[in-house]
């Protein structure tokens, strides 16, 4: 058996798994789609007991395809019965029905009240977590016995970098061609039974009800409609309803804007009651399926950007909308992440709208952010404050849940716009305190820093008027709807600026911590602290039950290795999100230039053979603190090209040294299994250590890792191992 091909496709096939089971798993099991790193934690423990136990005396890799099996049925009739038991379950993610220090959309739908079952949220992660990781046992002692038998350690790790950055393109031209789970796991039920052996009865059984299981959770168990994949999520479409849900979520739907669209013209016909000049040139962040733009055509404008993130979202609205909006001539689509695209174009805006923006996917399984959050910043509303004309007004709605989010909103409007936003809840609400439960009112605020078209709508209210609305636009539009008592007709209901209450909101979102939807500068104890806690002692259950007694003194210095460079992933992959947008091109860019950059360190070993690591640990530490000390919205204010050039060399510089002192720390391995499992085990303590960004932002992390690669450097064995 040539151990270098075996080496290789182990390696393809483990990091195809990671990120076809990342995907997979987060759209089936209820609400694991805001905590996809447990999925990518759960592959990393597996695959390091699997190179711990590569010479123990049990074989693992017979059950491979078996428990994969069994996690993925596990995963579908979770599925079923959450929604079976709809009336009588809960999964409890924090107290999202009334006051949550973090806020999941979507999930407050079935509140955690006294007439239901709650099942916690790292329940249901622990028991993922632990299925998910004994799949990747069985491929992790295929990666050390290979691993062993390649004399080179280097060139084993070269081989070992190779197949995993196949994995990655092989995975990335899957969701470019947004095919399904179907087409993802057929590389990797086919090498499954490669390496456990084709002619096996049991494993040709698991491997057939593997996949039809897979199949059967790809195309919706509970949608009478269409279902889809998009580079993001599982899209499913109801026809019937105009309804949009992802990962099971409901998420959009799409009106008739003559109907039941009011909501969407809102600020068009703030704008003409008051008598300001009409909006001609908009740009729609988060265009969605059509709904807002829509309503901006509705109104009359001469020209939108639609910006939208999803794909087969906007591939739905062209297709399907009542409207047909993006029919239009006049609609420019961009498909876009948000904040990339209002840094970046040049056009100027009578009206900038963040529209319902609200993903219910994580930009990546190595961090804790929502696709949205680096546009809730002060840097961002700067990015839209530039955009805007001189006499141009930016709008924002939702249904923000939350008075403390409402109020951080305003806050961080004013502070970038230097006035305070006009803040309008439906329905009606004089006053939004920060203890307010916001579900089920959608919020507006408009803000700009001197507009007439502003200053006029604030006028009419001064006078004591309020705003009349009708469901129906047509009725709105028939009338100046300012007065100060409803027209003749019961069906209309009255708007008017609330009173914000703002006192204790003094955390505003920044580049360096966008968390919008964390109350308090804390790791929350429910779900995530929690989920750590459950999540370290499975690992250590795991790793005591599987590992051999005798391999389990750990190398400290592979351990800590493994967790700085964890951290140093993360940075990066959030470092570049931010210059480039949270898209999954850009994600999967970064992790093919990391990989290249180990692959490039691996070269340089190999032909300088580095003797000392004292001053690759320096230069490490000295560019990890550029990191930590240079704050992210600086590369924003470069030209693109200088902010390409510098933001490469800030984040790949670090992972090339990183690389350089872990191939000459592993060229010497008497136990290359054995190493690099404890440095694959100290990878779980680093995506742990990630939420520390939730206290210390994205620029102070990179200090816990400086500390994780000193420990390296402390704990190094005295001899070779």
């Amino acid at each position: 058996m040539n151990a270098k091909r075996e080496l290789f496709l182990v390696s393809f096939l483990i990091l195809f798994f990671e990120l076809a089971a990342i995907r997979w798993f987060g759209a089936t099991v209820v609400f694991l789609t805001f905590f996809t790193n447990i999925v990518l934690l759960a592959s990393f423990l597996g695959m390091s007991v699997g190179l711990l136990s590569a010479r123990g005396p049990r074989n693992f890799l017979a059950a491979a395809l078996p428990v994969a099996m069994l996690a993925c049925a596990v995963a579908i009739v979770t599925h079923l019965l959450y929604w079976q038991w709809s009336d009588s379950v809960s999964v409890g993610v924090g107290d999202q029905g009334t006051s949550p220090g973090l806020i999941y959309f979507g999930t407050e739908y079935r509140p955690a009240d006294p007439s239901r079952w709650v099942i916690p949220m790292w329940a249901v992660g622990g028991a993922f977590f632990a299925l998910i990781a004994l799949p990747f046992v069985g491929l992790g002692q295929v990666m050390g016995r290979a691993f062993d038998a390649i004399p080179n350690r280097v060139a084993a790790y070269t081989v070992d970098i190779c197949g995993s950055l196949t994995g990655i393109a092989a995975f990335a031209a899957m969701s470019y061609l947004q095919l399904p789970p179907t087409a993802w796991f057929v590389p990797i039920v086919l090498l499954m039974l490669h390496f456990a052996g084709w002619r096996k009865p049991v494993q040709l059984a698991a491997a057939g009800t593997l996949f039809t299981l897979v199949a059967i959770g790809s195309h919706g168990l509970i949608v009478n409609g269409e279902v889809s994949w998009s580079p993001y999520y599982k899209v499913a479409y109801t026809p019937a309803f105009g309804q949009i849900a992802t990962n099971d979520i409901g998420h959009q739907q799409m009106l008739k804007i003559e109907h039941n669209g009011v909501a969407y013209v809102l600020p068009h016909l703030l704008n003409r009651d008051a008598g300001g000049k009409p909006f001609e040139d908009v740009m729609i962040i988060g265009a969605g399926s059509g709904n807002d733009v829509a309503g901006a055509l509705r109104s009359g404008v001469k020209h939108i950007d639609a910006v939208e993130i999803d794909p087969r979202i906007n591939s739905i609205g062209r297709r399907a909308h009542p409207d047909q909006p993006y029919s239009d001539p006049r609609v420019s689509i961009h498909l876009d992440d948000g904040r990339s695209f209002a840094r970046n174009t040049e056009r100027k805006y009578d009206l900038a709208v963040y529209a319902l923006v609200d993903s219910l996917v994580l930009h990546s399984g190595y961090s804790s952010l929502r696709l949205e959050n680096f546009l809730f910043t002060r840097e961002a509303l700067e990015d839209v404050k530039r955009t805007l004309k001189p006499d141009g007004v930016f709008a924002m709605y939702n249904f923000y849940r939350q008075g403390w989010v409402v109020g951080r909103l305003a806050k961080m409007a004013e502070e970038v716009f230097g006035e305070k936003p006009l803040v309008i809840s439906l329905p009606q609400r004089d006053t939004i305190g920060p203890g307010d439960n916001q579900f089920g009112h959608i919020t507006f605020l408009l803000v700009s820093s001197d507009s007439k078209r502003l200053q006029a709508i604030r006028e009419r209210f001064a006078k004591g008027e309020s705003f009349w609305l009708n469901p129906k636009p047509p009725m709105n539009e028939a009338i100046n709807a300012f007065r100060t008592a409803a027209p003749a007709n019961e069906d209309w209901f009255r708007s008017a600026p609330a009173r914000l209450d703002v006192a204790g909101i003094d955390r505003l979102p920044s580049d360096d911590w966008p968390q919008l939807y964390l109350r308090e500068r804390e790791i929350p104890w429910a779900p995530i602290g929690q989920g750590m806690l459950v999540i370290a002692l499975l690992s250590l259950a795991i790793l005591l039950a599987f590992a051999p007694r005798g391999r389990l003194r750990p190398n400290w210095q592979m351990f800590f290795l493994g967790a700085g460079f964890m951290l140093l992933e993360t940075k990066g992959v959030v470092h570049m999100a931010l210059l480039f947008g949270s898209t999954w091109i850009v994600n999967s860019i970064v992790f093919f230039a990391i990989l290249v950059m180990i692959l490039c360190a691996n070269l340089y070993v190999i032909k300088a053979k580095p003797r000392r690591l004292a001053p690759y640990y320096l230069l490490l530490v000295a560019a990890l603190l550029v990191n930590a000390l240079v704050p992210m919205n600086l590369f924003l204010s470069l030209q693109p090209l200088e902010r390409t050039v510098v933001s490469c060399l800030v984040v790949f510089v670090p992972v090339f040294f990183a690389g350089v002192i872990f191939a000459t720390v592993f060229r010497e391995s008497r136990q290359p299994d054995v190493d690099f499992g404890w440095n694959v085990a100290g990878i779980i303590l680093g995506g742990l250590s990630e939420h520390l960004s939730l206290v210390l932002g994205f620029n102070y992390l990179i200090l816990v890792a400086i500390a994780y690669y000193l420990l390296s450097l402390a704990l190094r064995p005295a001899s070779p191992r």
